[in-house]
């Protein structure tokens, strides 16, 4: 009898996940992770993580498993937290669920979970797992869930071949009202219980405040470009090469002060990020400001009023070989080949057409759309129909 580990956090995905384990004739352990967290920047009184353990300990109880708690802080706070403030500080955005499925679930978690002596670690995220056999050799799929509002493959895009090899997704051919009737039908606590938001691991947190802890406040400027700025309006030149043309259209526009006029103030640069809208507080333009570009150097942000200003868009984004991961290690393109993509740069959005374009440094992804908000430090992740197979940090 084949032995998981099921991540159980609480929520209603890893319950029923467990539980469809179960019913499969696996034997079923539930762990809960305790993650770091700070009392002193959660926005409730409530202690997200004592409720969660909690109602993960009751349905392990209705289900008749075994449960126990890990204290995974310190390799969190190491390993999460602390990139987080480091991709801050270089004005980058950070994924941090991205890093904590790769770094955390399927590593550190992964590792207690072998020494216990299971065969997989199973989660509750909407995605699955396809495995086939080429030249002799057994290679796993990463695929989209079957509930396309809710598929979690992106956060997983960082995942090696021997992590998803261990890796279990029980949920993945099920669309989240599925999940939810399932839960009742087992009288499981967690049944309607809300869906998480805010980062994977702090609870409802407000992250400027997070972010004070390390990062100083520092006043700053607020500067509007208008969308009549000269460098939107430029002639494309014309180019000797593809890889000439790919670096001018990824490059991103810098901005200096006397590029627009000063709106307003700011307290650090650091905490903010493109495409953002909230929290400039900035009145009297026609259209909302948004933060088009942030300069932590000069501690300068740069907006652009309306959604449609041409300083959010372009059409192409690099990423270096340091930051480029390839899940089907065996689809990993060499030096001058290109592959035909669907593409995405965040979680939420439809899947775009792109062309992956390899060069001797990295590799650049062009959009056949022109892109909102390309913000450096998030992910790229690239499929072929309903199959993740690389992806890699916005440079």
């Amino acid at each position: 009898m084949k032995r998981v580990i099921v991540g159980l956090s609480g929520g209603v995905d890893s319950s029923v996940a467990a539980y469809l384990l179960k019913e499969q004739g696996y034997e079923v352990i539930g762990l809960f992770m305790k993650n770091w967290h700070d009392d002193s920047v959660t926005i409730s009184d409530e202690c997200p993580w004592l409720e969660d353990s909690n109602d993960a300990m009751l349905v392990a109880e209705k289900l008749g498993i075994p449960f126990q708690t890990v204290d995974l802080s310190a390799q969190y706070k190491e390993r999460i937290v602390d990139y987080m403030f480091n991709e801050y500080e270089k004005g980058r955005t950070p994924n941090p669920d991205v890093l904590c499925n790769r770094e955390i679930k399927f590593d550190v978690f992964m590792d207690i979970a072998m020494d216990l002596g299971a065969d997989y670690v199973a989660t509750g995220h909407y995605c699955r797992k396809g495995t086939i056999e080429k030249d002799g050799k057994t290679i796993h799929q990463l695929l989209a869930g079957v509930d396309r509002n809710k598929d979690q493959s992106y956060f997983l895009c960082q995942l090696s071949q021997t992590q998803l090899s261990k890796a279990l997704f029980p949920i993945g051919e099920l669309t989240k009202p599925e999940v939810r009737e399932i839960a009742k039908a087992q009288d499981l606590i967690t049944a309607e219980k809300k869906d998480s938001q805010g980062l994977c691991f702090i609870g409802k947190v407000r992250l400027p405040d997070f972010l004070q802890q390390q990062l100083k406040p520092k006043e700053g400027v607020i500067v509007e470009v208008a969308d009549s700025f000269d460098i939107y309006n430029e002639t494309v030149p014309e180019f000797n090469s593809k890889e000439i043309e790919l670096e001018y259209l990824s490059r991103k526009p810098e901005y200096s002060i006397t590029d627009g006029k000063v709106v307003g103030k700011h307290q650090g640069a650091h905490y903010f990020t493109k495409g953002q809208r909230k929290g400039l507080a900035v009145g009297g333009t026609i259209e909302p400001l948004f933060v088009i570009d942030t300069d932590v150097k000069e501690n300068v942000i740069y907006t652009g009023q309306g959604k449609n200003h041409p300083g959010l868009y372009r059409n192409t984004l690099f990423v270096t070989n340091e930051e480029l991961h390839w899940i089907r290690e065996d689809l990993a393109l060499s030096e001058g080949e290109t592959l035909s993509v669907m593409a995405r740069i965040r979680y939420r959005q439809a899947l775009e057409k792109a062309t992956l374009h390899k060069v001797e440094s990295g590799l650049y992804v062009e959009f056949e759309n022109k892109q909102s908000a390309i913000t450096e430090g998030q992910f790229v992740a690239w499929y072929l129909e309903d199959e993740l197979v690389g992806s890699g940090v916005i440079s």
